[in-house]
């Protein structure tokens, strides 16, 4: 990991496509503009998080579960 320290209104780059720059501080909290690609997902963790737990569970929902489902919905 990789730790810089950064004054608002610093940016740094991050392969030639993607700046990060400080917009604003607090006691406790930092506020980031960020200039990527549309390409470029950009998610904060507690959604990736939670994107990925969703995915888990849909993997593990059982043929029976699925075929009630459909059932429901049809």
């Amino acid at each position: 990991m990789l730790i810089l320290q950064r004054r608002k209104g610093q940016s740094l780059s991050i392969n030639q496509n993607i700046t990060l720059t400080v917009v604003e501080t607090g006691p406790d909290w930092v506020k980031l503009a960020i200039d990527a690609p549309k390409e470029i997902p950009v998610l904060r963790s507690e959604l990736k998080e939670a994107a990925d737990e969703n995915k888990k569970a849909s993997q593990s929902a059982s043929m029976q579960t699925l075929g009630e489902l459909i059932k429901k919905n049809l």
